[in-house]
């Protein structure tokens, strides 16, 4: 169905919430497909940001393709990425030349200021050093979350960035995902009556799980971040936001159950491709993940010229054998938490649960909200909203940009969203664009900090901000 068929303006009456809108199209009684409204902040043919990007991982190539994409409002013009394959691939994406390549992230910091701003996207132990160094060099930042691994050097941030007056925009793109945005509009205009209370769940699924928490880069708490920050800083992030008050004290639960060596099956050994007697039958062999189906192979690094599958294969499986992704689960170094519950008190009486679960075979954050006229259910594909005075239902289901890029960036459209928003930001150097500045998101992280702490010391926590 063509979307632009669809929109128009459409005034929705709600359980005596009027809600109004340019982007809901009706597709069926008492459902509705709506995008995200334009941001009345934007300002059309200004300049072109400029920015350099450390780290070209994962997270650096979603920022790197809306730039790719979106040249007339961010242009990649340096890197600094200390493995070849990677420094190789971005620079080719974005023509950026010799003399603006990389290998460390102080290399870049040696030169005058080159660009308008920096992007780091490196991993979570190594935000804080050049975030620091970018802001007294005068740079606006994006800055990949978690801010830092402390609270003390996410506060230092916040204190430089003022004293600075320089933008930096943390990634906790679900404020900018459709989804999330028409939750918290339709809280903010009534649609529930008042917010009683808040369930959330990040459902992670267990081979992602397996893939970044056991075996990948955040599998130890001690070199990069807790999990709760490490994965789940976004939805305490916006369970916050939604519900828009301020968080009083919090207390939290879980801890490292199933990945642990007395749980490896007989026959197991220290690597999948070692000959292991119950491989084919493992829920997290790697051979099947990374080989067979062919999933999350990115972080092996395949040379592009390897366009048959055969040899893809090939490559990929004498990567898994010098890697940590081969490693059977119950045989890591791994501390990470596979399960975790955290219970928050807001301002006005607001509770919030929410639960970050390893062991699903689906992924997709649920939430519930509980209001005093209503209640709105929903899984990011759907929200369903309920008015008790009426007994009637309304479904609202969101849809990313046309552009393509927007729906597969990730966090339903958050991504790309984000993106262009810090590009307008830095371009007209006005903070009030973003909703995710380092000053909006030091609260989220504060609770992370003490959800920790909680769980460590099993106490109640006050959050202090």
């Amino acid at each position: 169905m063509n979307r632009r068929s669809l929109i128009k303006t459409l005034t929705l009456s709600l359980g005596g919430a009027i809600i109004t809108t340019e982007t809901l199209g009706k597709i069926a009684n008492d459902t509705f497909l709506y995008g995200l409204p334009q941001n009345p902040l934007h300002k059309p043919n200004v300049k072109v940001v400029t920015a350099i990007t450390i780290g070209a991982g994962s997270r650096g190539n979603v920022y790197g393709g809306y730039a790719a994409k979106f040249p007339e409002s961010l242009k990649i013009v340096g890197v600094a990425e200390p493995i070849p394959f990677r420094n190789d691939r971005y620079a080719k994406v974005h023509k950026i030349p010799k003399e603006n390549r990389f290998n460390t992230w102080e290399e870049v910091f040696k030169r005058p200021k080159f660009a308008d701003a920096i992007i780091i996207t490196t991993p979570d132990d190594l935000h804080y050093a050049p975030c620091m160094k970018a802001l007294e060099m005068g740079y606006d930042i994006l800055l990949e979350k978690p801010i830092a691994p402390t609270e003390k050097e996410c506060r230092d941030i916040l204190a430089l960035a003022t004293k600075k007056n320089r933008i930096v925009a943390v990634c906790h793109v679900l404020r900018y995902a459709p989804y999330f945005v028409k939750m918290k509009e339709l809280i903010a205009k009534g649609a529930i009556g008042r917010v009683i209370s808040v369930q959330h769940l990040e459902p992670i699924e267990h081979t992602h799980m397996a893939h970044s928490y056991v075996r990948g880069n955040w599998h130890d708490s001690k070199k990069t971040t807790p999990i709760l920050l490490a994965k789940s800083c976004h939805d305490l992030d916006i369970i916050k936001w939604v519900i828009d008050k301020p968080s009083k004290v919090i207390v939290a639960m879980g801890d490292l159950t199933w990945f642990k060596k007395e749980n490896a099956p007989q026959g197991s050994t220290m690597r999948c491709t070692d000959g292991c007697k119950v491989e084919r039958e493992c829920p997290y062999s790697a051979i099947k993940q990374y080989h067979d189906k062919l999933q999350r192979t990115k972080v092996l690094d395949v040379p592009t010229e390897l366009k048959q599958k055969t040899n893809k294969q090939k490559y990929d499986l004498e990567k898994l054998k010098t890697s940590d992704y081969d490693r059977c689960v119950y045989q890591m170094d791994n501390d990470q938490p596979d399960h975790y519950i955290t219970n928050i008190q807001f301002g006005d009486g607001v509770t919030a649960s929410f639960s970050m679960e390893a062991f699903t075979g689906f992924h997709g954050r649920r939430t519930r909200i509980f209001g005093s006229t209503g209640d709105m259910v929903g899984d990011m594909k759907e929200l369903v909203v309920t008015d008790f005075k009426t007994g009637k239902s309304v479904t609202f289901k969101p849809e990313a940009q046309d552009v393509e890029g927007y729906a597969n960036s990730g966090h339903g459209g958050g991504d790309w969203f984000l993106a262009r928003d810090f590009a307008q930001a830095v371009a007209q150097q006005d903070p009030k664009v973003l909703t995710s500045t380092v000053a909006e998101s030091i609260e989220s992280h504060v609770m992370g900090f003490m959800a920790e702490k909680s769980r460590k010391t099993k106490k109640v926590e006050k959050i202090i901000v």
